[in-house]
């Protein structure tokens, strides 16, 4: 796999896991998105596991 190809892997995966960690540390965080973020940032993580 392209190198700019997997650090853009890398980097998606490190923004969603800040909007992660910022919606959990609201007062009311809202789980459905939460559950739609880490379901993103695990596709992120299986695609940058298997290259």
């Amino acid at each position: 796999m392209e190198a700019s190809h997997m650090s853009a892997l890398v980097e998606k995966h490190a923004g969603l896991e800040r909007k992660i960690q910022e919606e959990m540390n609201r007062p009311a965080p809202d789980d459905a998105l939460l559950h739609e973020l880490k379901k993103r940032k695990l596709r992120l993580k299986d695609a940058i596991t298997q290259h």
